[in-house]
């Protein structure tokens, strides 16, 4: 196993946390702190601190994220085998050969001599 697909493994795992970590919350400040029974109100070691943590950890998944995403690119397999497209080459003609006037192609596809 490569160190690339290592992280895209790590990625997947980190992206679909954060996306766990982030449905939890409610936009408006309740989420999982609501199901607990407190609006608003802090309890002891109860709902303040549970918003807190997932405001934390939405944070730190990010930037974890977007270091792993980095470190990855710097991991990417380097292909130095040779290029095989005829088009990148330049040496041959690949495309064909234009007709130089448009009688000159009708009489061809004529089919009468």
């Amino acid at each position: 196993m490569s160190t690339y697909t290592i992280f895209l493994v790590l990625i997947v795992i980190v992206a679909f946390l954060l996306v766990v970590v982030i449905m939890v919350q409610n936009p408006k400040g309740g989420g999982l702190s609501s199901s607990f029974g407190g609006g608003g109100s802090t309890q002891i070691g109860g709902v303040q601190k549970t918003t807190d943590f997932l405001d934390k950890s939405t944070w730190a998944l990010g930037a974890i994220l977007l270091a792993l995403i980095l470190i990855a690119n710097f991991t990417l397999p380097k292909n130095d085998a040779p290029v095989e497209s005829k088009l990148l080459d330049g040496d041959e003609n690949v495309l064909p050969e234009a007709p130089t006037s448009p009688l000159e192609d009708n009489e061809n596809t004529d089919g009468a001599e």
